[in-house]
């Protein structure tokens, strides 16, 4: 512990985010000089990793919350060798590693994208749940901890609320949570927004909760040493710190606590730039210099990270010749290895709702699949995931030996979670919910999309034929929204999502087979509510050609030279069934049916594939409970989609269908008129 080697770290973390914004003429300078007390600290003397194997499994996890302050971890982690000079004077640049908003790069000890409020924090219980999930498993030897840092955006972000509450309830003890408390937002002071007592917020919730001068490394070292040591709640260290700390005018006078130094370069503001890299200690000619007595310091502190990890290492090492069975269970589990799954060998009834199949999917995972979680947002017994909970229990204070979480009412807290405990690894995450209530989980299912997390989303009710709980509850426009990120490509050129609407139980087996299968991106399935005719099979075996599905689309029923194509997915494919029997019978016309559970899958076919699936030169007729929108593009310019596009109203499904024109008759009807 050395006080004056800690204020010059400290002070040139301060430096370098002020040059890093004011070069780069864009960013949040204030917030960093104010948590870079608290960030010195924590890593050269609390965090545990392994600076030579930075994707070490059971190292300490930072998870940030306040995107907008990634200087501060640029800065830091410049400091412990993570990032060259280059990088850091590169801020915001194109082709940098330093982006203007933190973007998952563990190998920099980047462990989440962040910038969105709220959603980082919540991330950051989601690896804990997965910690304590995992150590449940394999012993108390895995005891690293997940830290948080947070701001007052992401308190007053209401997806805090649900973190909290699940956290508290949960007893989390390994998760530590900084919140730089300055009292300065964007554009506001904080009393012109919130009276709220944060403090006691979060103790009512089931937190430890202490308040710190944020700049006292005394009192930092304390707070954090008493959060290693809880073991029955998680801590929130509310640090009292200063807005742009370290600022001066270009007399010296100091200029802290503005809320222009939020988010404005220095030099834009009423502090002076150059004076205020003099009064941190940094050369105005080489501002992204680490100080050399800092670098000295730095150096130490790595060797040291290095042996201590080593040190656990050892522990871990005769943990894992005691146990060798176990050993060989947990690699399986961090490498993301699946076990020999038969989707074939899972029974379903005659004509039941796409959910119901889900269920016995799932009571079929909970038996075979040791790692997995399965959350509900208050809906077990309606969206069906209690087919795993039947077979496992809940999730709850001192006892993680379960595997499902019961959410509560908090889609959006649920689904970042559920990217939390992705993120940790280990783990396979798999959240429920209606499907209209998908519009609450949006922001994170981007950032699954973006992080490239195989978060399985599975939303039920799919359709207006939720009935009679009438327009709020029926989605209509949902599946093109989620639709649409199956035509959006991530970072690694990959269709960035994988939305599946199977069109009956087999299918639904195969839909799950792919969901399993996909360890890329997040993947949506999308279930009835009601009851639906199981597709004929032309073989025999329903699975074997369900599996088409692996396709993205394929023929449910082919004759040669078809007259007309129907294409549909989800329920309607069975009522493209009963009108072609009717076009066949009344009509004498030759029809394929096809079912389109994934359009972005389908279109990564080769070309010979999707024109026998779906010809050119032939007549296309879609059909599709949502928004026209959903088939367009698949029927082409020459075919016709029949669908909604209007909201739903409040009546039994069966009289939806009929005033809606969803009935085999009507689409019968509808196929002739195109025709013609």
């Amino acid at each position: 512990m050395n006080n004056e080697l800690d204020q010059l770290a400290a002070d040139n973390i301060r430096a370098l985010a002020v040059a890093m914004v004011e070069k780069a003429n864009s960013g949040h300078p204030g917030g960093p000089m104010g948590g870079a007390d608290y960030m010195h600290i924590l890593y050269s003397e609390f965090f545990n990793y392994d600076p030579s194997d930075m994707k070490w499994p059971f190292r300490d996890r930072f998870f940030m919350d306040a995107g907008h302050l990634s200087t501060l971890m640029y800065a830091q982690y410049y400091l412990l060798g993570n990032y060259s000079k280059d990088d850091v004077s590169n801020f915001r640049q194109w082709g940098s590693v330093t982006p203007g908003h933190p973007e998952v790069d563990v190998a920099r000890g980047i462990e989440n994208t962040s910038g969105p409020l709220g959603q980082g924090h919540t991330m950051g219980v989601g690896a804990a749940v997965a910690a304590n999930f995992l150590k449940a498993r394999f012993g108390d030897w895995m005891n690293h901890k997940i830290y948080g840092f947070i701001s007052d955006g992401g308190v007053q972000e209401e997806i805090s609320q649900g973190a909290g509450r699940i956290a508290g309830h949960l007893g989390l003890s390994n998760f530590i949570m900084f919140y730089d408390s300055n009292d300065v937002q964007l554009s506001s002071k904080t009393d012109e927004v919130t009276s709220e007592d944060t403090a006691k917020k979060y103790e009512a919730w089931g937190w430890k909760v202490v308040t710190i001068d944020g700049h006292d490394h005394d009192q930092i070292r304390k707070a954090l040493t008493d959060a290693n040591a809880e073991t029955e709640k998680p801590t929130l260290i509310i640090g009292e710190t200063i807005m742009g700390k370290g600022c001066v005018t270009a007399d010296g006078t100091p200029y802290e606590g503005y809320t222009e130094l939020h988010g404005k370069p220095i030099g834009d503001t009423g502090a002076d730039y150059e004076k205020t890299l003099l009064n941190l200690g940094a050369d105005v000619a080489n501002p992204f210099d680490i100080y050399s007595k800092v670098e000295e310091y730095y150096e130490g502190i790595i060797n040291k990270k290095k042996d201590e990890a080593q040190a656990k290492k050892r522990e871990i090492d005769a943990w894992r010749s005691e146990n060798a069975e176990l050993s060989a269970k947990l690699d399986g589990f961090l490498e993301g290895k699946l076990p020999n799954l038969d989707f074939s060998s899972i029974a379903q009834k005659e004509g039941q709702a796409t959910r119901a199949a889900s269920s016995n999917v799932l009571a079929y995972l909970a038996q075979n699949v040791e790692n997995m979680i399965v959350s509900s947002a208050d809906l077990s017994n309606s969206d069906k995931t209690d087919g795993f909970l039947k077979k496992t229990s809940v999730l709850k204070k001192g006892d993680f030996s379960g595997a499902f979480l019961q959410a509560g009412v908090a889609e959006l807290t649920m689904a970042t979670m559920a990217n939390g405990i992705a993120l940790h690894g280990g783990v396979m995450a798999v959240v429920a919910t209606f499907f209209v209530f998908s519009d609450y989980m949006k922001p994170a299912i981007r950032l699954s999309c973006i992080q490239e997390l195989p978060v399985k989303f599975v939303w039920t009710h799919d359709a207006f034929r939720v009935g009679e709980d009438g327009p709020t509850h029926q989605p209509i426009e949902q599946e093109a929204q989620i639709r649409l990120l199956e035509k959006l490509k991530n970072h690694s050129h990959e269709q960035s999502f994988v939305a599946l609407r199977p069109a009956d139980s087999q299918e639904t087996n195969v839909a799950w087979k792919m969901a399993m299968e996909n360890q890329k991106t997040p993947t949506g399935l999308i279930l009835s509510r009601q009851g639906i005719k199981d597709l004929p099979a032309k073989s025999g075996n329903r699975y074997e050609e369900a599996l088409g599905a692996e396709k993205g689309g394929y023929l449910v029923q082919e004759v040669a030279d078809p007259d007309v194509i129907l294409i549909a997915n989800g329920s309607e494919v069975a009522t493209l069934v009963a009108a072609t029997k009717l076009l066949e019978e009344k009509e004498g016309l030759k029809v394929n049916i096809a079912s389109i559970p994934s359009e972005g899958i389908f279109r990564q076919q080769s070309e010979a594939y999707q024109e026998a699936v779906i010809p050119p030169n032939k007549p296309v007729f879609g059909l599709t409970a949502g928004l026209p929108v959903n088939l367009e593009g698949l029927a082409g310019p020459n075919g016709k989609v029949f669908g909604l596009e209007h909201f739903g109203y409040s009546a039994p499904a069966t009289v939806l269908d009929e005033k809606f024109g969803f009935t085999g008759d009507q689409v019968y009807q509808q196929v002739v008129d195109f025709l013609k």
